[in-house]
């Protein structure tokens, strides 16, 4: 029932010049700003901003709770601006899990499939199954009430799963876990996808969530696309000052006003490419963060506030010596400083 993956029917996702805005004319707030992206049957993407980027808004468009202003979103080929969201084959998990909580597990779980007059036996198997990929078999008779944040949101997957949709849609669905069920519900939902292999668009203001679930993630900001990637390819050469300093754990070091460094450019470092050296950036030690396998460094470099990782192994500096840094030349990243976006070599 549940194949690995079945490439027919296709549950590709184009957006194509897509812009929402609210209200008309010249007092018109343009909130999504023509996002272009084709995202592969199949693919785990991961949408992932600041609050108020227009991550969220752009999802709903897709599920056709929100209107498309201008261009165009289509789902397995087939333009959707104008459907209905019953009509889109998709189903979506929210941060808020939306139970009944007068019915059973099993019962929101089958209620969607009890209104579309599925036949009772095949409700059964598909919430068996859903049950089973779930860990949710011990549960079916219990009512939310009776459950933890983790296993509701997992009743809310399995809601989602028994449909049998093209596509999935995720509204960041872990933000009212603690972080260890984040963790654990992470992990749970790259299995679900590994077993079910359908298009899954994921939204998330974690950029650890982003970093560990995508295939391919795209970036926003201001209701602008800054890149779209694989976590790789954003982590290791992001498009601009924004991606660098939003992507990371501490982010980007952005440096301007500091030794060969040109005026109109900022250099970017990651904190694990600097290393202490006998002479090069002079830098006051200001606070030293002890995080188990490493260390953190902070101090300021040319007026900007700047980390250094270091592992648990090395002896840190004091708080208040002077230390000296030096990049590792191969992995600095060069950005216009008007404009903030990457300078290519």
């Amino acid at each position: 029932m549940f194949a690995t993956h079945n490439p027919e029917p296709m549950a590709s996702i184009q957006f194509s010049n897509v812009i929402k805005r609210y209200g008309t004319g010249p007092k018109a707030n343009q909130v999504i700003h023509g996002v272009n992206a084709d995202i592969r049957d199949g693919e785990f993407i991961v949408i992932v901003g600041p609050s108020g980027c227009g991550k969220s808004t752009l999802l709903r468009m897709v599920a056709g709770l929100e209107e498309i202003s201008d261009g165009t979103i289509s789902i397995g080929g087939r333009v959707v601006n104008n459907l209905e969201p019953a009509e889109r084959d998709i189903a979506m998990v929210f941060q808020n899990y939306a139970l009944y909580p007068h019915m059973s597990v099993y019962d929101n779980m089958a209620y969607g499939l009890k209104i579309a007059k599925v036949p009772k036996d095949e409700i059964k198997a598909r919430v068996d199954k859903a049950a089973a990929i779930l860990e949710l078999g011990h549960l079916l008779d219990r009512t939310p009430r009776q459950l933890s944040g983790g296993q509701r949101q997992r009743v809310a997957m399995g809601r989602a799963i028994v449909r049998q949709p093209k596509v999935f849609l995720f509204d960041e669905p872990l933000s009212n876990l603690d972080a260890k069920l984040r963790a654990q519900t992470r992990l749970e939902i790259e299995k679900l996808h590994r077993e079910l292999g359908i298009t899954s668009l994921f939204v998330t203001h974690d950029q650890v969530e982003a970093m560990t679930l995508a295939e391919r993630m795209i970036v926003m900001n201001g209701g602008r696309m800054e890149q779209f990637g694989t976590p790789e390819e954003v982590y290791h050469r992001p498009a601009s000052t924004f991606v660098a300093s939003f992507i990371g754990s501490p982010p980007m070091n952005l440096l301007k006003g500091v030794q060969g460094v040109p005026q109109g450019s900022i250099l970017g470092i990651r904190p694990e490419h600097l290393r202490l050296a006998d002479s090069g950036w002079a830098m006051t030690v200001e606070t030293v963060e002890m995080l188990g396998a490493e260390r953190l460094i902070y101090g300021h470099l040319g007026g900007e506030w700047t980390i250094l990782r270091m592992s648990e192994t090395d002896a840190p500096p004091e708080i208040g010596s002077t230390i000296h840094l030096l990049p590792l030349e191969d992995r600095v990243h060069w950005f216009d400083a008007e404009s903030g976006q990457r300078l290519e070599a």
